[in-house]
């Protein structure tokens, strides 16, 4: 069996919070700390989790209408900082960035906002910027980091942490970022779609 990684600090963004309240259980009972923003940070503080905000960790509020959240140093390099490597560690210190082990996103409903017949002012609101490169920054380093790319994958987690506690292999790391890159990519087709049209 490969050496397993422990999940400290989840971040979590979502549009829909259906079907996360047994995951966010899992993680807590076992010492998962929470990180998050808005509307999802207010609902895991309702089910009675501590949840630190994003922007006490960025020193930054949500800006220009919530367009820009988690687009910050401090998150970007807590996913994309590889444990490993002992330059990127001394910069995480020297920055104060701290490691985040897992990300769970559910992206804006473009598709169902198109497919809504809303006009093109409130599709274009509907692109997912933070998102999308969360789920692509936690892919590219899932050596270290597991990626929930959207509530297909609230079950794989759950059933992961409910057999081996909140911890995984590399292989199942490997698993999740394949189904983020095949997430991230067809939301980029859809949106490029629309815009061919």
């Amino acid at each position: 069996m490969s050496e397993f990684k422990k999940i400290k600090t989840a971040l979590v963004s979502v549009f829909h919070k259906d079907g996360l309240e047994e995951l966010l259980a899992a993680l807590h009972a076992d010492g998962v700390q929470f990180l998050s923003t808005g509307g999802t940070q207010t609902f895991i503080e309702s089910l009675g989790y501590p949840c630190q905000k994003v922007e006490d960790v960025t020193t930054y509020p949500s800006i220009l209408g919530g367009r820009v959240k988690t687009l910050h140093p401090k998150i970007f390099g807590g996913i994309l900082g590889r444990r490993a490597l002992e330059s990127d560690q001394q910069q995480m210190a020297q920055y104060e960035i701290p490691e985040i082990d897992l990300v769970i996103v559910d992206l804006y409903p473009f598709e169902q906002t198109v497919a809504s017949g809303a006009d093109d002012a409130a599709i274009i609101e509907k692109i997912d910027i933070g998102g999308i490169s969360l789920i692509r920054a936690g892919a590219k380093n899932f050596n270290d980091v597991v990626i929930i790319p959207s509530k297909a994958e609230y079950k794989p987690l759950l059933d992961i942490v409910k057999a081996q506690g909140a911890q995984t292999t590399i292989e199942q790391r490997r698993q999740f970022a394949t189904a983020a890159f095949g997430v991230s990519s067809h939301y980029d087709t859809a949106i490029h779609a629309w815009f061919a049209k």
